[in-house]
């Protein structure tokens, strides 16, 4: 082995090289294992690290590099992914519980540091390393549709105040250690520390807004951007003498607002999850002494054990108190317990910071890290089994809300207007342009309106002679002259328009904000090229930007033939519900037949069952077009192929997108995704504005 590390170059290349091989291939595999994929992360750093194989050294100055940038990126991205408006729907719970989760476990951990002969500084750190929790759960609870339960909103709202609690503990207990303690010391460090807290949230948070608005649409600056906020509050908070997690943990909240679900965000998330946030668990696995711990768990057996326990138990005390003061049932205060359970982002962090400061010992750098295991494994093992106990579907309250998007919006018509309905249409395929114009016209002459076909020709260059141009114009006009025929044979008003833009999603977003179109409608393309996988589609872009509903479409069959419509439904938001109008719609222009299809989980009660068929019932028959309808509600599992099954019988399926894109495509559910590329029947994808 010597030999072959000889052989290797002392290069700071070799080591990026190893931590990108073992971020892509080992999480996967402990995935598999149903462990999650941070404890390979951290075997790995074991294995390759100074007591396994060596090929990483955790005090060269390359992995010192990428353990702090992976830590401050860490506690950023939990700051960036706080739902802030989750936390005011109930903040004043969300506080209580808040404060339950945060000093019942902070009393627990002072008590076990002073029994276990810590002193005072060190039991407070101990206390606030098991206070704060991070919600891993989290995707097991919007799989069943239970994002809008109360519990969860509380819980989810509460690590706000748990996160920023433990770590201006972290702060006050580091900058301390540092110095001798005094009253006016630790005066003067809190003042420093609100002083800088307001700076990063207010004055980073307003300008932010001030930047992005001025770049408009320049994500490269506006990523680089956030970037600067992340390191440049890393550094104030240095400056304070305080940790620099608390900096990037502040600079997340500050621009939480600022990104929101924007493509941005995507971005800065994606760089931090495939690169340092994974490089900083394998640092913190070389730091991880084989030989100390496995003696941590012989010979410190009972500190290991107190801290799991007393993990557990103080968290379980935390959402019995918030059962007692909010009268929530048992099935509600055990998801409350699942989700603040885990211990991972804020826990680590502050657990290493600790350590390298001398305020802790191995021992209990040990201890945190079977805790985090146990945690992070147990605590969406409850989740799983307590959250489909609770109600599946919110009951929707009989409001004024419009059924569908277009339907008597002031903010894009003069209230003395009656604005006509317009459908936007762009073409750019000859092969699927007819059955897109078919069904614009199907649904335009419902609604007693028109079609607005929309070629868009690119021109980076300012001049308008370059033969490229030119063709792509004649082109352009040929697809708009078949348009025309086509909305002809229905008797349809139609009106052609020929677009010169830089860029295809812009000309067809402004034309139809310009028109005050009510739908888009698109042919579906499946973009699989590198370009497209790294900036997005045309279909990616108008969905994101768009003012009014977009609906893309991948035909099969020509519009009048399609007989039968699936609306597979997980949950009863108004956006779901203006999807059912939509297909309602749809099924009125041709005398069609809908089928909703909700598929709950296999452990959903009967009782259940029942509540979600009146729902939809309800949902169905309270307004809209009145057309044929069927409702399927199935217990199961496998969602995916049971959604594909009942597709083999139908002549259309219509998926909701999210209104928001990543990188590499449309933002839909995992389900979504798989059914979309194997699907027998034709397909629309239906978005609106701001959902």
């Amino acid at each position: 082995m010597s030999q072959f590390l000889d052989w290797l170059p002392d290069s700071p290349i070799v080591a990026f090289t190893i931590l990108l091989l073992v971020s892509l291939a080992i999480p996967p595999w402990f995935e598999r294992l149903r462990l999650p994929g941070l404890v390979g992360l951290l075997i790995a750093g074991v294995v390759l690290g100074p007591n396994g194989l060596q090929l990483l050294d955790p005090s060269s100055e390359t992995m010192k590099l990428f353990s702090d940038i992976g830590k401050v990126y860490l506690l950023f991205v939990a700051g960036l992914e706080i739902d802030l408006e989750q936390f005011h729907k109930n903040k004043h719970r969300s506080l209580g519980f808040g404060l339950s989760t945060f000093l019942v476990p902070l009393m627990v951990g002072m008590f076990l540091g002073f029994a276990f002969g810590f002193g005072p500084n060190a039991a407070i750190l101990i206390g606030s390393i098991l206070s704060s929790h991070t919600p891993i759960g989290y995707p097991i609870i919007q799989r069943l549709g239970l994002v809008e339960a109360e519990s969860v909103v509380v819980t989810i709202g509460a690590t706000v105040f748990t996160d920023i609690s433990a770590l201006f503990v972290l702060a006050i207990c580091v900058s301390i250690h540092a110095g001798e303690f005094s009253v006016y010391g630790l005066i003067w460090q809190l003042s420093l520390l609100a002083i800088y807290s307001a700076i990063v949230l207010l004055g980073f948070s307003r300008l932010g807004k001030i930047y992005f608005r001025r770049t408009g649409d320049d994500e490269s600056n506006q990523f680089l951007f956030v970037l600067l906020v992340l390191f440049v509050a890393s550094v104030g908070a240095q400056i304070i003498k305080v940790d620099m997690i608390v900096g990037a943990f502040l600079a997340g909240l500050a621009i939480n607002e600022v990104v929101g679900n924007s493509p941005v965000k995507e971005k800065v998330e994606f760089l931090g999850s495939v690169l340092f946030i994974p490089f900083f668990f394998v640092a913190m696995g070389l730091l991880l002494n084989i030989p100390v711990f496995i003696a941590t768990l012989i010979n410190s057996f009972e500190l290991t054990l107190a801290i799991v326990l007393g993990l557990i138990g103080s968290k379980f005390i935390a959402a019995w108190i918030a059962k007692k003061l909010y009268r929530y049932n048992w099935n509600e205060t055990m998801v409350m317990w699942s989700l603040s359970l885990p211990q991972v982002a804020a826990t680590l962090a502050a657990t290493l910071v600790g350590l390298q400061v001398g305020l802790l010992t191995e021992a209990v750098f040990n201890s945190v890290i079977v805790m985090m295991v146990v945690t992070s494994t147990l605590g969406p093992l409850l989740t799983q089994r307590f959250a489909p106990k609770l109600r599946l579907i919110t009951p929707l309250l009989d409001t004024p809300e419009p059924l569908l998007w277009w339907e008597n919006r002031p903010e894009f018509s003069l209230p003395e207007l009656n604005p006509p309905f317009r459908i936007v249409v762009p073409v750019y395929n000859p092969k699927t342009e007819r059955y897109l114009m078919e069904m614009a016209a199907l649904i335009a002459r419902h609604e007693s309106g028109g079609i607005i076909p929309l070629s868009v020709a690119t021109q980076a260059q300012i001049h308008l002679d370059e033969p490229e141009l030119q063709l792509a114009l004649r082109n352009s006009r040929i697809l708009l002259n078949q348009a025309l025929k086509v909305g002809q044979e229905f008797n349809i008003e139609t009106k052609p328009e020929l677009r010169i833009d830089n860029d295809v999603a812009t000309g067809i977003i402004r034309t139809a904000c310009e028109q005050n179109a009510s739908l888009i409608i698109m042919g579906w393309s499946q973009n699989t090229r590198l370009r497209a996988r790294l900036f997005g589609t045309v279909i990616d872009s108008v969905f994101w930007s768009s003012h009014c509903p977009v609906a893309v479409m991948k035909l099969l069959q020509e519009p009048i033939a399609i007989k039968t419509i699936l609306i597979p439904v997980k949950t009863l938001t108004v956006q779901t519900i203006r999807t059912v109008r939509f297909a309602q719609l749809l099924a009125d222009t041709n005398q069609a037949q809908i089928t909703v299809l909700h598929v709950c989980p296999s452990q959903a009660q009967p009782e259940q069952i029942a509540l979600i068929h009146r729902e939809i019932d309800h949902v169905l028959h309270r307004t809209g077009p009145q057309v044929q309808s069927d409702i399927k509600i199935i217990a199961s599992d496998e969602v995916s192929s049971l959604i594909l099954s009942e597709t083999q019988h139908v002549d259309l399926i219509i998926l909701r997108s999210q209104r928001r894109r990543t990188a590499g495509g449309l933002e839909v559910s995992s389900v979504t995704s798989e059914v979309i590329h194997q699907l027998p029947c034709s397909m629309i994808l239906f978005g609106e504005p701001h959902s």
